[in-house]
């Protein structure tokens, strides 16, 4: 990395994320002490994605001022790496949504993809699978 990038944006010590500001923390959802494994490992799953959707917006940023700098954009690698990044924060917010609900938020695994889904969802957050019947209102008889 150029020297003046480094002066702008220094790493912070032991940083290995090539100088991406770190995630947040995990705040004041965060699992008490004897929370159940399970809400653990969603915690730690959202500590892990929040510095993943963190790393891939600063590479996303970096890349288009690459592009633009250059005067020569690659809609194609653009398009690649905001769908990753779109992946990442939908699963930050889905497993987000599940902390908030508490130790039983997760109310089934998708048919589809079988990724985790809470109670209430509509749509699978990853394929987008219909999860529930949706009725239309008869109009009277």
């Amino acid at each position: 990395m150029p020297d003046f990038v480094n002066k702008l944006f220094p790493r912070s010590s032991g940083a290995s994320n090539g100088g991406a500001p770190a995630a947040v923390s995990a705040g004041p959802g965060s699992a008490p002490a004897g929370a159940s494994p399970e809400l653990r490992a969603l915690e730690n799953r959202r500590t892990e994605l929040a510095r993943t959707v963190a790393d891939r917006q600063w590479d996303l940023g970096g890349v288009t001022y690459e592009m633009a700098i250059r005067d020569h954009f690659r809609m194609d690698v653009l398009v690649r790496l905001a769908a990753e990044l779109q992946k990442a924060d939908a699963e930050l917010a889905e497993i987000e949504r599940q902390l908030k609900l508490g130790s039983d938020a997760a109310a089934g695994q998708c048919p589809g993809c079988r990724a985790e889904f809470s109670r209430g969802a509509t749509f699978c957050w990853s394929c987008g699978t219909q999860l529930m019947e949706t009725r239309t209102p008869e109009l009277g008889s």
